[in-house]
C-alpha cells in the first residue's frame, strides 16, 4: 500500500473549499473524514459543463489522502486516454492539496482503464477457473465480422435463396442481443424488424459463430463483458473478485449497457465503495447497446440506499444558453431533476434561424462563421453539429467553394487500415496459432499462396500440439517456396525466442516492408503508420498487453487521413452530435433542427426513442459557450422517392422547441425566407409530418 504523508485534515478541507463548490465537495468527501461512517453507494449526477472530471479526480485523490490503497481502487472509463487523463489529474490534485514536492512519489492507479481492457486482464487471470485458455486473442470489429462471414459460408447460409443480412448487420444483431440480455426475437422486433424473417437462420449462425470462437481461442468485444459478467454473477467468485477492490468508480455511467451494470452489481452487491458519475440527460448511445435505465434505476439497485449528489453549477455556457437547454430537457418523460445555472453574464440569447432550404442554410452558416472570425473567434473555436453525417453535405460544398478549411470527424480508423491489420495479424498469429482470421490474412500476404493453401495449413494447425513444427514442415506451392522460408524463420523466432518487447515487432516490420512496397502504391505514406505502430508499442510492457489494449482502444487516424490540420493552421469543426459529446466550442451551429432530422424519422417509434432524440438536441446545445445557433430549414429536396417522384418536402421546427419556449431564443429569418412569406408560426400539422414520413419510408 502506498502511504502519503498528508497535512492536517483542516488544511486539506481548506484546499477543497478553494477549488470546489459545495456540491462538488459533498461528492468528493462522501465516506471520508467526518462522513466516514456513510457506506452508501454514491451517484453523482453531473450536468453538462459542471466539472465532472475535476470532481471525480478530486474524489479519487481525497480517498487516497484518507488512506485508501490505490492498488485496491478500480476506476472504469470509456477510453484508455480518459483513464490516463484521470490518473494525471489525480496526481495534480494530490500535489496541490497535500503540498507534495516534485520529488515525492504520487501513487499510480494500476486498475484504471476501460471496461473491456479491465475485463480482459481479469479474464486472463481467472481463465483456468472459468474454462478459458488464458492465451486467447481478441478480435476487433473487422475480424469479428470476417469470422462471422466465414462461418456463414461454412454452414451454407451464404448460398440461401433469400440472402441473410450482410455480415456487419448480423454482427450488430448478435452484439445487441448479447449486451442487452434480451432474446433474439425481441431484439429483431424492436431494433432490426427488417431481419425478423431470418430468426431461425440467425440463431443457427450465432451458435456456429460462438463454436468457432471457442475452437480458435478468440474472444470478441462482447465476450469480454459477457464472460466477466458471468464470472462475477457466481456468488463465490464474484465476492472474491469484488473483494480485491475497496472502491469501484465508474465514469460516464449513462453510457453503460446492461452487461456493464451486471458487472458492477456482481462486484459490489451492497454498493459499499461504489461511485458512479454521469448525466442521464446526456445518454445518447442506445444504438451501441447503452441504456439510460442504468443511471435512472441506479438508486434502487443495491441492498442499501444510495446517496445522490447533483452538480448543477455550469462552468461552460452563458445563462441564456443554459435557460434554453434547461427548457428543452425539462420536457423529458423521466429524468434525475437538475437545473443548470452559472454566475456568468446572461449573454445573448441563442438564435433560432429560419432559412428557406438546405442551400441557404449552408450559406448562412458560412457567412456567420466568417463574421465570428472577423470578430476574433478562430475557426477552431467554432463547430457545426448535425444529427447524421449526410446532413452536412451542402455545407461541405459551400465551405469548399469559399475556401474555408474544415475537419469533419470520422474517416478511416487506424486499425481498419489494411497495412496495420497485416502487421497486427502476424503478431496475433504467433500469439495464437488457432486464430484462423489472423492466419488466413498473414499467409496470403505471401505471393503464390491463396485461400486453398491457407485453409490447408490452418486445418493442420487447428489441433496441433506444436504449431511451430507444423509450419516448419508445411510444403507450400513451388512459387511460394522462397518467401515461405522467410516467413517460417520469422514465425519460429516469434514463437520460440524470448525477445524483449518490442523487438519482435521490429522483426515483423523488417519482414513486412517488402510486401508493403509490393502491395501498395502509396507505400511511403503507409510506412509512416508502421513506424507509428512501433512508437506506440514502446509504451507497453509485453506483446500480449499491446495486442489487447490496442485492439480495445485504438488510435483514431492513419497518417494519410490526418487531413486539413496539417495543411491549415485554423479550421472549422464539423461533427455529428454523437461525436461531439464531451467537447465544447465558443460558437456552435446545429443544422436541421426540424422534425424528421431532430428527432430523426427513424427515432420516433417509442417514447424512449423520442426521449433520446431530445437528449441529442440537449447535448448539442450544451456544447456552446457563448454563441448558439439552431438552424430551421423549411424545405428539403428529395429525389427518387417512388411512388412520389422527385419533390420538395416541407418541414417544421423540431417538436422539442415548443411555442412556449420561443421566448428563450432570438428568432431570426434569413431574408430570402422572409421574402417568401415564411415565418416561425406554429409547428407543422400532423398531415405534413405524415407526408414526410411516407416519402422517406422508401429508404427504410
Amino acid at each position: 500500500m502506498t502511504t502519503i504523508c498528508s497535512p492536517s485534515q483542516s488544511d486539506l478541507a481548506t484546499k477543497q473549499r478553494e477549488e470546489l463548490n459545495a456540491e462538488q465537495r459533498m461528492a468528493v468527501q462522501h465516506g471520508t473524514g467526518d462522513d466516514a461512517g456513510d457506506t452508501r453507494p454514491l451517484l453523482v449526477i453531473a450536468g453538462a459543463g459542471s466539472g465532472k472530471t475535476n470532481t471525480l479526480a478530486h474524489r479519487v485523490a481525497n480517498l487516497i489522502a484518507h488512506g485508501a490503497d490505490p492498488q485496491r481502487m478500480l476506476l472504469l472509463t470509456f477510453s484508455r486516454r480518459a483513464a490516463a487523463e484521470m490518473e494525471r489529474r489525480v496526481g495534480q490534485v494530490l500535489h496541490r492539496t497535500l503540498g507534495l514536492g516534485g520529488s515525492q512519489h504520487v501513487p499510480t492507479l494500476p486498475w484504471a482503464g476501460t471496461f473491456h481492457s479491465i475485463g480482459a486482464r481479469l479474464l486472463r487471470e481467472y481463465a483456468p477457473r472459468i474454462g478459458l485458455d488464458g492465451a486467447f486473442t481478441i478480435h476487433d470489429r473487422g475480424d469479428a465480422e470476417d469470422l462471422l462471414g466465414l462461418v456463414r459460408h461454412e454452414i451454407g447460409l451464404s448460398n440461401s435463396k433469400n440472402r441473410l443480412p450482410m455480415k456487419g448487420t448480423c454482427l450488430s444483431i448478435y452484439s445487441r442481443t448479447v449486451n442487452s440480455g434480451e432474446p433474439l426475437a425481441q431484439v429483431l422486433k424492436n431494433v432490426f424488424p427488417w431481419c425478423a424473417q431470418w430468426e431461425t437462420e440467425l440463431k443457427r449462425l450465432f451458435g456456429a459463430y460462438v463454436q468457432a470462437k471457442q475452437e480458435q481461442n478468440v474472444l470478441d468485444y462482447d465476450d469480454l463483458l459477457l464472460f466477466w459478467a458471468d464470472m462475477v454473477s457466481e456468488p463465490t467468485l464474484g465476492a472474491e473478485v469484488g473483494g480485491r477492490f475497496d472502491h469501484v468508480l465508474v465514469d460516464e455511467y449513462q453510457d453503460t449497457n446492461p452487461l456493464q451494470a451486471t458487472v458492477l452489481l456482481g462486484l459490489k452487491p451492497d454498493g459499499r465503495g461504489v461511485t458512479v458519475v454521469g448525466d442521464d440527460a446526456q445518454s445518447i448511445y442506445s444504438f451501441r447497446g447503452a441504456t439510460v435505465r442504468n443511471i435512472l434505476d441506479f438508486p434502487n439497485q443495491f441492498s442499501q440506499p444510495v446517496r445522490l449528489v447533483a452538480l448543477e453549477r455550469n462552468y461552460r455556457s452563458t445563462q441564456a444558453i443554459l435557460d434554453a437547454s434547461n427548457a428543452v430537457i425539462a420536457a423529458a418523460s423521466e429524468r434525475h431533476c437538475k437545473n443548470l445555472w452559472t454566475d456568468k453574464n446572461a449573454g445573448a440569447k441563442p438564435q433560432l434561424v429560419l432559412v428557406p432550404d438546405e442551400a441557404e442554410q449552408a450559406r448562412w452558416v458560412a457567412n456567420r462563421v466568417l463574421e465570428h472570425r472577423e470578430a476574433g473567434l478562430t475557426l477552431k473555436s467554432q463547430a457545426v453539429l448535425f444529427r447524421t453525417s449526410s446532413h452536412s453535405a451542402a455545407l461541405e460544398l459551400e465551405l469548399a467553394r469559399r475556401a474555408i478549411p474544415f475537419v469533419k470527424f470520422g474517416g478511416l480508423k487506424f486499425l481498419e487500415a489494411a497495412h496495420i491489420k497485416d502487421v497486427l495479424a502476424v503478431l496475433r498469429f504467433a500469439q495464437n496459432p488457432r486464430g484462423r482470421m489472423a492466419g488466413f490474412r498473414v499467409t496470403q500476404l505471401i505471393p503464390g499462396i491463396g485461400p486453398v493453401t491457407s485453409t490447408r495449413l490452418l486445418d493442420a494447425l487447428s489441433d496441433a500440439a506444436d504449431p511451430g513444427a507444423v509450419v516448419q514442415v508445411f510444403v507450400p506451392p513451388t512459387p511460394a517456396a522462397q518467401e515461405w522460408a522467410s516467413f517460417v524463420a520469422l514465425y519460429t523466432a516469434l514463437r520460440t525466442t524470448q525477445l524483449p518487447w518490442p523487438s519482435d515487432l521490429e522483426l515483423v516490420k523488417a519482414w513486412y516492408l517488402p510486401h508493403l512496397e509490393r502491395l501498395h502504391d502509396d507505400a511511403p505514406v503507409r510506412r509512416k503508420d508502421v513506424e507509428q505502430l512501433l512508437q506506440l508499442a514502446a509504451g507497453y510492457a509485453s506483446r500480449e498487453r499491446f495486442l489487447t489494449e490496442l485492439t480495445l482502444d485504438p488510435p483514431q487516424s492513419t497518417s494519410d487521413q490526418a487531413g486539413v490540420p496539417h495543411l491549415d493552421e485554423d479550421y472549422l469543426i464539423l461533427s455529428t452530435i454523437h461525436s461531439a459529446k464531451g467537447q465544447e466550442w465558443t460558437s456552435v451551429h446545429v443544422l436541421n433542427v426540424v422534425d424528421g432530422c431532430i428527432p430523426s424519422d427513424l427515432g420516433t417509434g417509442t417514447a424512449a426513442d423520442i426521449d433520446e432524440e431530445r437528449r441529442l438536441l440537449y447535448v448539442a446545445m450544451t456544447r456552446a459557450k457563448s454563441h448558439l445557433h439552431l438552424l430551421v430549414p423549411q424545405r428539403f429536396y428529395v429525389t427518387q422517392q417512388t411512388p412520389y417522384g422527385d419533390r420538395h418536402l416541407y418541414a417544421g421546427r423540431s417538436r422539442f422547441i415548443t411555442d412556449a419556449m420561443l421566448g428563450q431564443f432570438e428568432q431570426c429569418v434569413w431574408p430570402r425566407a422572409a421574402a417568401a412569406g415564411q415565418g416561425f408560426g406554429a409547428q407543422p400539422s400532423e398531415p405534413v409530418i405524415q407526408v414526410r414520413q411516407r416519402a422517406l419510408s422508401a429508404w427504410r
